[in-house]
């Protein structure tokens, strides 16, 4: 059987995923490009960038902007070194770190060299921190932000070698995964956690969850030790959030195959093979826990890949998975309205040739409701991005598949290959505009892009794109329950200082502000787009004069785009919200390189503060 030769301090979860089911090999570029001129000629107008020799000429240029950059702080340069920079006028500071406590118990439970003991694991704040949002809960500030994986290497004993080796240490891993609930106040000296909070808690990879939609309960999530099919235990690889209109948490369970491994050999099933589940697991748990040995529990793995519900509110609540929003590699989970009052969440499936999902309730919701069945009760979508910049969405049902409700929900990838859905470049966060009916979707690479099965096309206009680009879309009569929109291209990612044809970018990518990789986006309340990178930061060849990863600002009327914030080397920036009265910016920095933020010791993923100097509103 295939196993990984490296840890994921070493390998990327894409670079696992091709590591143990490799896409097809690239066509030749000139062949991509005949197919893709003959199919409907928009190519020669995005290689030209700016030709306007196309109607996708056409939508480069709306992105084109008309002045020069006009945001309310000057633009920094790129980083290169293991430091944290923002604009003049601006300042941070770590407002937690992995390892930091939640209770008066787990004070001082970190240890530069050691990092944190079994038994106060689940009283710190997790690893590898992603998406979060701030809630305000009986007049506190509360945060609720996932933790996406760990890094064995630096969680476990020297003498383990970043492979655990007993069921405590797996125990370790588990319990520094999943979702922190934390308090967070300003008395005096900026944002501090409140440390032994009543709302303080952590979500595991262990902790006890119901499920519902029209999955729970089913042949396909029941187990020996649930054969009910109602009670999974934990959340896995948790990587992007989103909140509710009634003021819940949503975490979205993504590389959740990356856990599950076979203790001895058999063939994939076809479900297994397009969700990547086979052989010896990144984080070996198969070995320690049956509960992740495909051939002991092959239904297991049907329990993750969901959208989880979690209310911040209530420390006693149990988590909730929901299936009616579809089972793949969940990035973010978007929620807005309708224009008739139906609850609409756009969701991207992030893989390589994977789909961008829209979830609408049956039901409507109204100021001062819960959430009721809204996200249990409805039709997912997939979306179709035709050549012409129209695009449709369009419904995944039994009779449209072919497939029973709880097999098309359980394996969504396939329902959306049945019903022809557009395949993307790895499709991450969806951000719609807060004032109007307008959502981004940030597709940050694809390096199979021109492949069998993946051709070019408008909304992925590049072979091997190692940049990524955004694209957006406009609902029909600005309503998000529309059935069809109208798209272009915000930002094609590229290297103007490399490249001079469509690797370059769009028009408005410089040399000033160029980046690759767009990952995490969000809306703040004045309409500005914040982008935040995870893409390569050697800062050489095809990156060259770009740095490290970071955090840009683009303005969705003049397509202007600003950098804003750069990471430390080996970082990416994830993860953003803002304090309840705007004026601090909260950014999530995964897997630092180096010993950030404290110069000593072990590097720790952290949150970080970031405000202005003359105390004005941020965003």
């Amino acid at each position: 059987m295939t196993q990984p030769t490296q840890s994921h301090d070493d390998l990327s979860w894409d670079a696992f995923d091709e590591q143990r089911d490799p896409r097809p090999s690239r066509q030749g570029f000139d062949e991509v490009v005949d197919r893709a001129i003959s199919r409907r000629g928009f190519l020669g107008g995005a290689l030209a960038i700016g030709s306007g020799a196309s109607v996708f000429g056409a939508a480069l240029l709306r992105a084109t902007p008309a002045r020069a950059a006009s945001f309310p702080f000057t633009p920094i340069g790129i980083g290169t070194d293991f430091s944290l920079q923002v604009p003049e006028g601006h300042s941070w500071k770590t407002l937690v770190r992995w390892g930091d406590a939640l209770t008066q118990a787990a004070e001082g439970a970190f240890s530069g060299e050691t990092g944190v003991a079994l038994d106060l694991s689940t009283q710190v704040f997790g690893e590898n921190t992603d998406g979060m949002e701030l809630f305000q809960i009986d007049g506190k500030e509360v945060i609720a932000v996932n933790s996406e994986y760990v890094n064995p290497k630096i969680n476990l004993p020297a003498a383990s070698e970043g492979k655990p080796q007993s069921a405590e240490e797996v125990q370790l891993l588990k319990n520094l995964q999943g979702v922190t609930i934390l308090e967070v106040a300003d008395q005096g000296q900026g944002y501090q956690v409140v440390v032994g909070s009543a709302f303080n808690r952590r979500i595991t990879n262990d902790t006890p969850m119901t499920m519902d939609g029209p999955v729970a309960g089913t042949d396909l999530v029941k187990t020996a030790a649930d054969p009910a099919g109602m009670s999974p235990l934990g959340t896995l690889n948790n990587c992007g959030s989103g909140r509710t209109l009634w003021g819940t948490y949503l975490t979205c369970e993504e590389n959740f195959n990356g856990y599950f491994g076979m203790v001895t050999e058999r063939d994939q099933t076809p479900e297994e093979k397009r969700y990547g589940l086979k052989g010896e697991s990144n984080y070996l748990y198969e070995k320690f826990d049956a509960r992740f040995d495909l051939i002991a529990n092959p239904n297991e793995p049907h329990r993750f890949g969901w959208v989880v519900e979690i209310d911040p509110a209530d420390p006693a609540s149990t988590p909730v998975k929901h299936t009616a929003l579809g089972r793949f590699k969940h990035e973010n989970a978007e929620m807005v309205q309708a224009a008739d009052g139906r609850v609409v969440v756009y969701m991207g499936d992030d893989e390589r040739g994977e789909f961008i999902y829209r979830y609408v309730s049956n039901g409507t919701w109204a100021e001062g409701q819960k959430g009721g069945t809204l996200l249990s009760e409805g039709t997912l979508y997939v979306a179709r991005f035709n050549d012409d910049l129209t695009g449709e969405w369009l419904a995944l049902t039994p009779e449209s598949t072919g497939m029973d409700l709880a097999q098309m929900l359980t394996f969504a990838r396939l329902a959306g290959t049945k019903v022809g859905a557009t395949t993307m470049d790895r499709p991450e966060w969806i951000a719609a505009h807060p004032s109007r009916a307008e959502a981004y979707c940030a597709l940050t690479n694809n390096s199979k892009r021109g492949g069998d099965g993946q051709p070019v096309n408008a909304a992925n206009p590049r072979e091997a794109n190692e940049y990524g680009q955004i694209v957006r879309w406009r609902p029909e009569g600005g309503d998000h329950g529309a059935d069809t929109f109208t798209w272009d291209l915000y930002v094609m990612a590229g290297n103007p200082a490399v490249h001079k044809d469509a690797y370059a970018g769009s028009a408005n990518v410089t040399e000033g502000n160029m980046f690759n990789s767009p990952d995490g986006m969000a809306f703040d309340s004045t309409g500005m787009l914040w982008i935040q990178t995870d893409g390569e930061d050697t800062n050489e060849g095809d990156f060259a004069g770009q740095g490290n990863n970071q955090m840009l600002i683009g303005n969705p009327d003049t397509g202007e785009i600003a950098r804003f914030l750069t990471a430390p080397n080996g970082a990416e920036v994830t993860g953003l919200c803002w304090s309840a009265d705007r004026k601090v910016a909260f950014v999530g920095i995964q897997h630092p390189g180096g010993s950030w933020p404290d110069g000593a010791g072990k590097p720790r993923s952290s949150i970080v503060a970031v405000w202005r100097d003359d105390g004005a509103t941020l965003g």
